[in-house]
């Protein structure tokens, strides 16, 4: 069916009842952290019946990936359908019904490079939350330089042989599977010679230590991988041709860490938080800085969405995922700045009233790091997308 005006009316009115009834009332309206994230996975354990309720819901009408095909699990919705569904979400106040590095970056891989029994072997188990992935990319020396990784996989006939070590593996410790860049050729200049393979975590000789951070939380680990034995078969596209696919990847996931300046903090707008400091609304700086901020977050959102229009029309995001990551993190630690100096040492007291925001302004240091540092992105803006002379 075309998204005409008229069936776009009729989606929005049948998916805002469907989310009416199908995301209890006890899961809206709530500050979304970690304590309230479905993640999923061999050993997830739901806080309560509703998230279990609300991803079932999900699973059933394959809003856990509205845009991939009904065959994957997903729903086939339109890119139209698809932001209509997102606003209706947040318009309710309803949570995402599931969290997954699957979701957000594999998936998309897979779709794009994996061959039909990788996609129906991983894809479905994705959406329905039994999956939980974790990242394998940088390595203690291949961290913005992420094509110099070391990590090995030794071709032994019908299996690989992994050795290695990753760092910053996001929630490696609670992970089912990895995705890691390994190398397979080691005379091969460093953006050859490395392939994408899939790993399952409990296979022998894979081991993770969690990374302590300043913050007080951390989801982080060093992932080691000791005489690890891989099937051929969990190899994704072509051997030596990993770098590719690492790419593609990483548009993804750049534009993941972008977005995350257009969300809420702890499900609430920048305005409410600093409304609940004492005295921070009454400062016309502190208003008027709150003010350009949003703003920015406006434009920045409507940036996105003309973006995922361009990518719907095949014309792919590419290297302008860099410019994503980098405003909206930057924007993202802009904000937490403001909250911190309007609540000044108030907000310092990490088991006060507003204990969060201190971690959470921590946090942010990070964002502009991951997945490439700010540096990296702005050479890669002035190089590939304003084409700028090298000096």
């Amino acid at each position: 069916m075309a998204d005409t005006d008229t069936a776009l009316d009729a989606f929005r009115a049948d998916i805002a009842q469907w989310i009416e009834t199908s995301c209890p009332a006890s899961l809206r309206n709530r500050p979304m952290g970690e304590d309230t994230m479905v993640w999923g996975g061999r050993r997830w354990q739901f806080k309560n019946d509703a998230q279990k309720d609300w991803l079932e819901a999900a699973i059933a009408r394959g809003m856990t990936a509205p845009r991939w095909p009904t065959e994957y699990g997903g729903a086939g919705l339109s890119r139209a359908q698809e932001k209509i569904y997102r606003e209706e979400m947040e318009r309710l106040s309803a949570p995402p019904p599931l969290e997954s590095f699957g979701l957000w970056m594999l998936g998309p891989a897979l779709l794009a490079f994996g061959n039909e029994e990788q996609k129906m072997q991983h894809l479905p188990p994705i959406t329905r939350g039994e999956i939980r992935w974790c990242q394998g990319y940088s390595e203690p020396g291949a961290g913005s330089d992420l094509a110099n990784v070391q990590t090995r996989a030794e071709d032994m006939g019908d299996h690989y042989l992994v050795n290695g070590q990753k760092i910053w593996t996001s929630y490696a410790d609670q992970a089912d599977w990895i995705f890691a860049l390994v190398r397979t050729d080691r005379d091969a200049p460093k953006h050859l010679g490395i392939s994408f393979l899939l790993m399952d975590m409990d296979t022998p000789g894979i081991t993770t230590r969690p990374i302590q951070l300043i913050s007080g939380k951390s989801p982080f680990c060093e992932t080691f991988f000791d005489n690890v034995r891989v099937p051929k078969e969990n190899l994704v596209g072509t051997v030596n041709k990993g770098w590719d696919i690492a790419k593609y990847l990483l548009t993804h996931e750049r534009e993941m860490i972008g977005g995350g300046a257009r969300g809420l903090l702890g499900g609430r707008a920048l305005g409410q938080v600093l409304g609940d400091l004492e005295g921070a609304m009454d400062d016309p700086v502190i208003r008027a800085e709150a003010m350009a901020c949003e703003v920015n977050s406006l434009a920045f959102a409507m940036t996105m969405e003309r973006y995922k229009d361009r990518a719907e029309a095949g014309q792919g995001v590419g290297n302008a995922s860099a410019m994503l990551k980098y405003y909206g993190t930057e924007l993202n630690k802009r904000r937490y700045e403001l909250l911190m100096s309007a609540g000044g040492s108030e907000v310092l007291e990490w088991d006060g009233p507003h204990g969060a925001l201190a971690p959470e302004w921590l946090r942010t240091k990070a964002n502009s790091i991951e997945g490439g540092t700010s540096e990296v992105m702005l050479d890669i803006i002035a190089k590939r997308v304003l084409e700028l002379p090298s000096r």
